[in-house]
């Protein structure tokens, strides 16, 4: 069941969020070859890897002021933390360093009375997925393209035993470790800056696995599958989160330039045919749990999120296309069962 969890104990065991933990947590998971090769992974990946604006966000990260947080809720709407009262000035600084971070398009997020009002109202899409899903009491969860990690957190509040999310955004892992700095870094919930295809092969180790607005994204879409397939154990569930357009099993849109203004988009399939790759990949018990049209509510510009969005992406004439022409997005959620 979903729960409020203390940060002073609390009914869940928490672990010291810190590479030791995490190497732990996988070896404990069935997962020792990948804890072997994973600290070299991210060292080479370290040096190799940098963003201009990496300094900056460095500096924010170690000016977030130490504050004590008396309770984290992962089941609320809002992943939230909550602890010292904050005068006006503190929250106005605390605000200042956290946009720092910007542009937010995960969330919600509060943060000792701090509303970080993301992009997307990641709230939604959980609703409409949590329901449906096997439950996570007591399962190793992995999160693909995880962004900073808000889906990650109310798996954690769903009663999962340990969450991995990955993706190679760097900003994305700041704004990971910023909300890390103030929920407490004892969680089983970890990040790591890294692609779904850097992922050991045939890693047949987790209990559910969530791909969510990434499908889209991947050139080659039956590989992306198979990537998914490799990372579950045999029984293992996979939740799918994608892109469809209306039409019949074989139907599938691949736009000859930009959708809603994205460059990398490929495959957008109707839900038969995505159905049928599922299957074709090595799943059973496909199913689609939900479709949803993205409306300008769930996603749109804020104050922590003020480039486009949704609503510059569609047709100021009918909003029931893109800018380009193309069906506007619909989203749908499959769930399935790894032979």
């Amino acid at each position: 069941m979903p729960q409020t969890m203390s940060s002073r104990g609390g009914e869940r065991q928490r672990i010291h969020h810190h590479p030791v933990a995490l190497l732990a947590a996988l070896q404990q998971a069935g997962m020792s070859k990948w804890a072997e090769q994973l600290p070299q992974q991210l060292e080479r990946l370290h040096s190799t890897t940098s963003h201009g604006d990496s300094h900056r966000w460095q500096q924010a990260l170690q000016q977030l002021p130490q504050l004590q947080a008396t309770a984290v809720d992962y089941s609320a709407d809002a992943v939230t933390v909550c602890g010292e009262q904050l005068s006006q000035q503190q929250q106005d600084a605390l605000t200042a360093l956290l946009k720092e971070f910007h542009p937010w398009r995960k969330g919600p997020f509060l943060l000792h009375g701090i509303s970080i009002d993301a992009e997307w109202r990641s709230d939604l899409k959980w609703k409409r997925i949590a329901g449906s899903i096997t439950p996570l009491e007591e399962r190793a969860v992995l999160d693909i393209g995880c962004g900073n990690g808000y889906y990650g957190w109310r798996m954690l509040g769903e009663g999962a035993k340990l969450v991995v999310g990955v993706d190679p955004t760097q900003l994305f892992l700041m704004q990971f470790q910023a909300i890390q700095h103030f929920a407490g870094n004892e969680w089983p919930h970890f990040m790591l800056p890294l692609g779904v295809e850097e992922l050991p092969h045939n890693l047949l180790a987790f209990d559910t696995v969530f791909s969510m607005g990434v499908f889209y994204h991947r050139r080659s879409p039956i590989d992306h599958l198979l990537e998914l397939k490799n990372t579950l154990r045999p029984g293992g569930e996979l939740v799918l989160e994608t892109l469809v357009i209306q039409g019949s099993k074989g139907d599938v849109l691949l736009p000859p330039g930009r959708y809603a203004k994205m460059r990398n988009v490929w495959f957008i399939p109707s839900p038969n045919t995505l159905s049928q790759w599922l299957r074709r990949a090595g799943f059973d018990d496909v199913r689609v749990v939900d479709i949803s049209a993205t409306t300008v509510q769930e996603q749109r510009s804020t104050d922590w999120m003020q480039f486009e969005s949704l609503r510059d992406y569609l047709s100021a004439d009918d909003p029931t296309k893109t800018i380009e022409g193309h069906p506007a997005p619909v989203r749908a959620v499959f769930i399935a069962t790894k032979r």
